[in-house]
């Protein structure tokens, strides 16, 4: 079950498995930058076919899944040392409410996975209520 990050701005596009007790899987980088309009996330994910990945969002977290497999001719060779990881790979970030889910754009090129998620103004949520 994943657990929702407080909605604090401060807490925006935490890593929601960072500070958990939870072993570490092997995992993928990324990079998180900003401009007037939209947040931008790279994720490095060299040697993985676009239809090996997976991005969606459930409840403002943000989650990529994607799954780097060893050919079967490969297993066959006799490797002195092995530092890839193969297997299923996964990181879910909070993106908070300020984020318009509509218009989320995601492109990859040359290893990289590129998604850029516009900003949007936040509902609000004050009313004012008229006393009669």
């Amino acid at each position: 079950m994943l657990m929702k990050i407080a909605k604090d701005p401060m807490r925006l596009f935490d890593d929601i498995w960072s500070g958990s007790q939870m072993a570490v899987a092997p995992s993928f980088k990324v990079d998180i930058s900003e401009d007037e309009n939209a947040y931008h996330l790279d994720a490095e994910l060299p040697g993985i076919a676009k239809e090996q990945i997976a991005l969606n969002i459930e409840d403002d977290v943000l989650t990529i899944k994607a799954e780097r497999t060893h050919k079967e001719e490969e297993k066959k060779k006799n490797y002195h040392r092995v530092e890839r990881t193969y297997g299923s790979f996964s990181r879910s970030f909070n993106i908070g409410e300020i984020i318009d889910q509509e218009h989320i754009g995601a492109t990859y090129d040359n290893g990289v996975l590129h998604v850029t998620l516009p900003k949007t103004q936040p509902a609000k949520k004050t009313k004012e209520i008229p006393i009669n």
